[in-house]
């Protein structure tokens, strides 16, 4: 007791001595009233970058291309916290600069610890940018039917490291987001299916278009992932026995295979009708 008593005493002694001083007061009083600028300036900082990443989300919401807002609010919050991260960080330091702290030291301790994490972690910086831009660019979404070098599939995460895909036999692809060069995306715009029907040099070309031409008209009705009329192209090649008829038909992105299959289907069975060969 007696030495917590003594301790107080000793603070209050020293606070008599020192803090009461004409210049001392002065001193603190510059050093705080700097210590609050510092602070309002940086929460100014924030509040300025804020509403500059509200105005670019706002202006993409209007833009006439088509962004995913949830995609946006991401980015934006993304930035928002590297900003308000970095500005903080510089407060704290003026701030340990005014109260008296050498931070020389502390900085060139921050610089060699970084300098010894980029050596280790090159890769890891590559994968987080390229993820970065990755997502800000919007060159995939989860749901979108993409390759990555040999490998294709449906995205099932897209990961600020790494991009992960499933082809559609099961396997799940794992890509760091920096091994990723080049990207082929399939569900950016309609597909187009393609069917080629061969029939008898012989037989009627006419009748044969004009059923194929009443046949496709019919399957448009029997799907929703045809999005145009299918077209009878007409004539693609002529051979010594047989010809080919083409038939294309704009679909949904990545349905052209279910297209291409009910297609072939109700044209075989339309000509079986009719009693025209398909060879």
């Amino acid at each position: 007791m007696a030495f917590v008593t003594r301790f107080f005493t000793d603070l209050g002694q020293w606070i008599h001595e020192h803090i009461t001083k004409p210049e001392m007061i002065a001193s603190i009083f510059w050093i705080v009233v700097k210590i609050i600028l510092i602070y309002v300036v940086a929460k100014i900082c924030i509040k300025i970058a804020d509403k500059t990443i509200a105005h670019m989300i706002s202006a993409r919401d209007k833009s006439p291309l088509k962004f995913d807002r949830r995609r946006t609010n991401t980015i934006g919050s993304l930035i928002h916290n590297l900003i308000a991260y970095t500005i903080n960080l510089i407060c704290i330091m003026l701030i340990l600069g005014q109260v008296g702290l050498n931070i020389g030291p502390l900085l060139a301790g921050a610089g060699v610890l970084g300098l010894a994490i980029g050596f280790g972690a090159q890769s890891l910086v590559k994968d987080v940018i390229t993820g970065f831009f990755i997502i800000f660019e919007d060159q995939f979404g989860v749901g979108d039917v993409i390759q990555i070098d040999s490998f294709k599939g449906t995205v099932e995460e897209i990961g600020i490291r790494v991009t992960r895909i499933k082809s559609w036999t099961g396997e799940v692809h794992i890509i760091p987001n920096g091994n990723i060069k080049q990207v082929t995306n399939f569900s950016t715009y309609n597909s187009l299916a393609v069917v080629d029907v061969t029939i008898p040099l012989h037989l009627d070309i006419d009748k044969a278009t004009e059923i194929l031409k009443e046949t496709v008209k019919h399957v448009q009705l029997l799907t929703d992932d045809i999005v145009k009329e299918p077209e009878v192209l007409g004539v693609q090649m002529v051979g010594t026995t047989d010809l080919k008829i083409r038939i294309i038909a704009e679909c949904k992105p990545t349905r052209q295979f279910n297209v291409t299959r009910l297609l072939n289907i109700e044209i075989k069975k339309q000509l079986n009708i009719t009693q025209i060969e398909v060879l």
